[in-house]
């Protein structure tokens, strides 16, 4: 375990005492996608009961867990995680399918998500976060770098939520691996994700592209999107 995990575990321990259940590692870290430079440790505390005094005795431990540049652990407690499961299903499939206990019980052992409201959560999170996108394309258009890490930075929530498309379209244990989300994607829903394979594989490379090249892939990977999220909304059976 690396070693600013250990000094989150060990410092979450001695915060919260008897009242922590689990400390669970979930994500990229778990999927075997993690990349040093892009990439965040997430984390899931699992608590007897929440008070603010509880939060508080954590504060020391995740200021540092922050200046170290990731994100705030999710706090639950074992009934919240047992409620929220139903209106929070991606994130909750998502933790169930990959994490790694690294303390305590494990919160997802026996654990089902109802999946009743997924679609609508995806068609919700994947218009979000084109408008986002768009919105964000403004700024750094004039700049073929700042095109480029907007595709490369936001590529990997996208496909997030299209492993998530894959369960809706039939597929019970969607892969984990992004090339594998996407080359089943493309084949399940007969899409061209040419696009999102380009993007993936700068990513990986970590290199740029001059502006017109950058400018036609995100055009390009826009209307991959889109054509994603017009299966999404027409899945659903209308009145």
């Amino acid at each position: 375990m690396a070693d600013e995990l250990v000094k989150l575990v060990e410092g979450l321990k001695a915060a919260h005492g008897a009242q922590l259940l689990s400390i669970v590692l979930y994500g990229s870290a778990v999927t075997g996608d993690f990349d040093p430079e892009r990439s965040n440790y997430n984390v899931l505390v699992v608590l007897e009961t929440i008070t603010p005094a509880d939060l508080r005795a954590a504060r020391p431990v995740i200021e540092d867990w922050q200046a170290r540049g990731h994100p705030l652990p999710l706090y639950f407690t074992r009934e919240e995680i047992a409620d929220a499961s139903d209106v929070f299903p991606v994130e909750f499939l998502d933790m169930s399918a990959a994490h790694r206990v690294l303390y305590g019980e494990d919160p997802f052992v026996g654990f089902s998500v109802p999946t009743l409201h997924l679609r609508h959560q995806l068609e919700y999170e994947l218009r979000g976060k084109l408008i986002r996108l768009r919105e964000l394309y403004i700024p750094a258009s004039h700049n073929a770098e700042r095109v480029t890490a907007l595709m490369t930075d936001s590529i990997g929530s996208f496909i997030t939520l299209f492993r998530h498309v894959l369960r809706l379209f039939g597929i019970s244990e969607p892969p984990l691996k992004r090339q594998q989300v996407v080359r089943q994607l493309g084949e399940m829903l007969s899409l061209d994700v040419t696009p999102l394979q380009t993007i993936l594989d700068l990513r990986q490379a970590k290199r740029s592209l001059p502006l017109e090249e950058a400018d036609r892939l995100f055009a390009a990977y826009v209307e991959a999107i889109r054509g994603i999220i017009e299966r999404v909304d027409h899945l659903e059976v209308r009145p």
